[in-house]
């Protein structure tokens, strides 16, 4: 815990994957920083930690020895084909696009196996499109899939988190709930908030909001890393785009905790900072309830082949690119047109051969095993155990 004696150069609101980053370049510039989040330690790392752990990369080895061609220039004509940025706040977007892609086919995997990340060898094919050439989706195989999921994503940088706190150049605050940026002069120089109650909730449940106390830190610049708003289904449903997939769905599941809740994006608006794009949204159609939560309204996304029949409401078989893995958001569009349902009709074989269930927890072999765990689990006997326990239960 902080000191009054810690003098921060940087604040950062959010101790996810992205405030780790964000703390983890600042330390390696010679600044101090102050990470505060609203969970406790058990929470560090954020969402990331429940993801499959696949992370976009370009022309990498992963690739190169499945014979998967790949080149930024693709990649960047794939990503603005998805993006179909049109709109002149689309400008930081795009720039975004064009650095990250650079650094995808760059830098961005030695940097990441110097921390110690590894990655299965095999690439997965995520929106994979079936349109035009210039339109949605990824045209090869990108997504690596990282030993260890989300939870191997998140190791290198917690222990990182870990080390620069022990030598005093990182102070950690959990269970502190930013509640208002401070303004001098027009700039954000600080951040105030309550003190939550201490809980020893597992990492992903509810935890108290019972208020304990108050804080008020200020520094010469503030990082905000809090996260999206999928957990709170009001804001998805107050920013959804009626005018390109229709009315939302009534029914909605979370693949996020709780604590996913937006509230920072308001009270940085409230401070001057201009949201863009909030209904630019992604969701997944092939979410279902979780059998086993976590958190509320927990939610598993099915990871299908394209062995399997998918029927609207109605029972029409949907047409391309209306599959399994192709174009999420045309996907959704289509679903929306006959009501909040869809159907899959697939045999045992089929689950055997090509389903899966994304997050950490849904896949122990690849998350906490090596080859041994992941040949037995996905060449043994029948679907992996994950996978027969949510067909059973689910």
């Amino acid at each position: 815990m902080m000191t009054q004696k810690f003098q921060a150069d940087v604040i950062i609101v959010g101790a996810g994957l992205a405030g780790m980053v964000a703390a983890h370049e600042a330390i390696q510039r010679g600044r101090r920083v102050l990470m505060i989040d609203q969970e406790g330690p058990q929470s560090l790392g954020g969402q990331a930690y429940w993801s499959l752990g696949g992370l976009f990369m370009v022309d990498t080895p992963e690739q190169r020895r499945l014979g998967i061609r790949d080149s930024a220039e693709l990649a960047l004509t794939d990503w603005m084909g998805s993006a179909q940025f049109d709109r002149a706040e689309d400008a930081n977007p795009r720039a975004f696009a064009e650095r990250f892609i650079e650094w995808s086919a760059g830098d961005m995997r030695g940097w990441l196996r110097d921390l110690g990340m590894r990655w299965f060898p095999i690439v997965g094919w995520a929106e994979r499109g079936g349109a035009m050439a210039g339109g949605h989706g990824n045209s090869v195989p990108r997504f690596h899939i990282t030993w260890g999921t989300g939870t191997g994503v998140v190791a290198p940088f917690a222990k990182l988190m870990q080390g620069y706190a022990a030598s005093g150049k990182l102070c950690l605050q959990f269970r502190h709930r930013v509640t208002a940026l401070e303004l001098t002069s027009g700039a954000v120089t600080g951040v105030s908030g309550d003190i939550l109650q201490d809980t020893d909730a597992p990492r992903g449940e509810s935890t108290t909001r019972a208020i304990t106390g108050s804080f008020h830190h200020h520094a010469d610049a503030v990082i905000l890393t809090t996260g999206g708003i999928g957990a709170d289904h009001g804001l998805v449903r107050k920013h959804w785009p009626v005018d390109r997939l229709g009315q939302p769905p009534r029914h909605m599941v979370s693949g996020v905790p709780d604590y996913v809740d937006g509230k920072m994006h308001a009270i940085a608006a409230q401070a001057g900072a201009g949201l863009i794009n909030q209904d630019r949204m992604w969701h997944y159609c092939e979410g279902i309830k979780n059998w086993n939560p976590i958190w509320p309204n927990h939610g598993i996304r099915i990871l299908p082949g394209p062995s399997s029949v998918w029927l609207d409401a109605k029972g029409d078989r949907m047409e391309a690119p209306c599959m399994p893995g192709f174009d999420t958001l045309a996907t959704l569009k289509r679903i929306l047109q006959t009501g909040d349902h869809s159907w899959f009709i697939l045999t045992q074989k089929i689950i055997e051969k090509e389903f899966a269930l994304s997050g950490s927890e849904q896949n122990p072999d690849l998350t906490d095993g090596g080859w041994r765990e992941v040949l037995a689990a996905r060449l043994g006997k029948g679907a992996t155990a994950a996978v027969e326990m949510f067909k059973d239960k689910g």
